[in-house]
């Protein structure tokens, strides 16, 4: 696999400051029970790396002496960590809001078959990722048998009440372009995923949230290997947005590693880019406990112009500010 951080961390991309921290992102691990394209950890079911117990609790106790109020969980899938539940339980008794970036597929696999419930019973939120609504374009992206399994997935939610109107339980769904473009028009997306869903298998769910692809780890591998790395560069920067600035997520965030590493954010993790203010290497949660980051710097390099480029890209979708520019015609294959 090639290392794109040598192509990356040289920048002229604008120095920015945290502000004050909203959401602790946690990485549970990297094995998955798939090997996405896009993926920007190269998650797949051979990794065996996961967050202990022991780092868990740091988690938690950071989380308490911060007021942190939301706890998002990614992975590979998170699911898979055999403290999850534990975990999950653990925030919700503080009273946190979770967040669950689920693949969807982890719901029909053995020995996940009642995760669906769990999710439910702690009232967790779902981020799911689903890349299309077309069962060829998703297989493309994820494997053979993905769609179908995303579907099963997505009806066993809506059955428990995630998507509808009234339950509380929210469901949003993630897009991701299929190539080196940037997402279309997410309200746009947003309608018409809606639409195609509800017509041809009669799921609903509350947001799309349109992601754009970052040029690290096996996407940014690929860019490479295809000669393709410095156009997708080009179209990220010619489409930077200054007004994106103000709402990156990386202002209100810290990701934390699976051996409890902090970082600026995911992307930032990928890369082993030390958290902003840092002399030298990394840090660890358990040094923080009583840190105020408000106002540090924050760690940037040229993958940062994915979140800033066209509509915006954030882990909660396009970011909301009044005036955007169309910057890049919407990919056709969805």
């Amino acid at each position: 696999m090639h290392d794109t951080f040598p192509l990356l961390v040289k920048t002229a991309f604008p120095a920015i400051k945290r502000r004050r921290l909203e959401t602790l992102q946690a990485n549970l691990g990297y094995r998955c029970n798939q090997s996405c394209f896009h993926c920007h950890v190269a998650a797949s079911p051979k990794r065996t790396e996961e967050m202990s117990w022991e780092t868990m609790n740091v988690l938690l106790e950071f989380a308490r002496r911060q007021a942190v109020q939301t706890l998002d969980l990614t992975g590979g899938a998170p699911e898979m960590n055999p403290n999850f539940r534990r975990l999950v339980s653990a925030a919700r008794e503080l009273g946190m809001r979770v967040i669950d970036r689920c693949n969807l597929t982890i719901l029909s696999e053995p020995g996940y078959e009642t995760m669906a419930e769990f999710l439910a019973e702690q009232n967790v939120e779902i981020v799911a990722s689903l890349p299309c609504y077309l069962e060829e374009n998703v297989n493309a992206q994820r494997g053979d048998g993905a769609f179908q399994a995303s579907i099963a997935g997505l009806r066993k939610l809506n059955a428990l009440g995630y998507g509808q109107a009234g339950s509380g339980r929210i469901l949003n769904l993630v897009y991701n372009p299929l190539g080196p473009s940037l997402p279309p028009d997410q309200q746009k997306l947003e309608q018409a995923y809606k639409e195609q869903l509800a017509a041809r298998y009669g799921i609903v769910f509350n947001q799309l949230f349109a992601l754009t692809n970052m040029p690290i780890q096996r996407f940014g591998s690929q860019l490479v290997t295809r000669n393709e790395f410095q156009d997708y560069m080009e179209l990220l920067k010619g489409a930077y947005q200054p007004a994106n600035l103000d709402g990156v997520m990386c202002r209100s965030l810290i990701s934390v590693s699976w051996q409890g590493e902090v970082f600026d954010c995911d992307f930032n993790q990928m890369l082993k880019l030390e958290l902003g203010g840092q002399e030298a290497g990394p840090v660890h949660l358990a040094d923080l406990l009583e840190a105020d980051l408000a106002g540090r710097p924050i760690r940037v390099a040229d993958h940062c112009y994915g979140c800033t480029a066209g509509q915006g890209s954030s882990c909660g979708g396009a970011l909301d500010h009044a005036e955007i520019e169309e910057a890049q015609p919407a990919n056709a294959s969805t």
